[in-house]
């Protein structure tokens, strides 16, 4: 059986890895700071100071090495392209949502995101689905149906993001790049595009930078400190903990997005959309009590071989 991490390490690693998610929260009301600048433009200015950052973070921990690993292998370069594709357009979805009054159905999107991985699972790693797992899903494709035809809103927000950061992380997992050498590349291959949208927005007087008072300018130059931080203290956090535990912890995110809507920004969210999300929360239930489940049962088999 093996060894669960010493009773410190395994704290340090929960509250590390839940700092990260309430960061990432939190983060909508650090993007409406920004409500003046476009989303497209606040993105590239992620890119560009995420890669500032990261490139430091690196550096102190001699890790520029994989760098070249990376850029070496035409595979590894082909995964990295396309998840970064996908990390710029769900970057791009989520902070036109936030700065346009969907601070909800953003929220809506990342519930959706351990529902939307077995899913893919299922179709593109041919796993085998367990019955509790398809009612899971079940419920959430009834939610979805709820908000459309009860609604009459297609929740387009929600899906691209479930399903970009769901196809994301299928992506991660074929990688051999760590957390921080892996974005840091992704970083790099957006890199050339975003700084040549800055230059030609700064040089049509389009861009923000040099035309935004000074609070606005040290919020820019810190989107990319507010990028790596979460992702650091996350991967800290799941190198200690349970596999059981980090799922749960997921939650912390979209729900405190959702509380923030709710309370903080008044967003609508009628009896309707209240049944079509309870449907959603009742899978991710179902989704939660069989992953207990099963490492009960695993747990327990591995303790008889013993």
């Amino acid at each position: 059986m093996s060894k669960l991490p010493p009773h410190p390490a395994a704290t340090r690693g929960a509250l590390s890895a839940s700092t990260g998610f309430l960061i990432w929260g939190l983060v909508p009301v650090y993007w409406k700071q920004l409500e003046s600048v476009a989303a497209l433009e606040l993105i590239t200015h992620r890119i560009v100071w995420s890669l500032a950052f990261l490139l430091g973070v690196l550096a102190w921990q001699g890790g520029l090495g994989g760098l070249r690993a990376a850029f070496r292998s035409r595979r590894l370069l082909g995964l990295n392209l396309l998840s970064s594709v996908l990390l710029a357009v769900n970057w791009t979805v989520y902070v036109w949502a936030v700065n346009n009054g969907h601070v909800i159905e953003s929220s809506l999107g990342y519930f959706l995101v351990p529902l939307c991985n077995v899913a893919l699972g299922s179709l593109v790693l041919h796993e085998r689905l367990r019955p509790l797992q398809w009612t899971a899903i079940g419920c959430a494709a009834l939610g979805v149906a709820f908000l459309l035809f009860r609604v009459g809103h297609f929740p387009w927000i929600a899906l691209s993001l479930a399903a970009t950061w769901s196809s994301y992380g299928l992506l991660k997992k074929q990688s051999a790049l760590g957390a921080i050498t892996g974005l840091t590349v992704e970083t790099l291959l957006l890199f050339p595009l975003a700084a040549g949208l800055l230059l030609w927005w700064h040089h049509t007087g389009a861009g923000a930078l040099g035309r935004v008072d000074a609070w606005h300018h040290a919020l820019i130059l810190f989107v990319g400190v507010l990028t790596a931080i979460p992702l650091l203290l996350f991967a800290y956090g799941a190198q200690r903990i349970r596999l059981v535990t980090l799922g749960l912890l997921q939650y912390l995110a979209p729900s405190v997005q959702f509380l923030l809507g709710y309370f903080l920004y008044r967003e609508p969210f009628d009896a309707a959309r209240l049944q079509a999300y309870g449907l959603i929360w009742c899978g991710l239930a179902l989704y939660t009590a069989d992953g207990f489940w099963m490492q009960r049962r695993l747990l327990l088999k591995s303790v008889g071989a013993a």
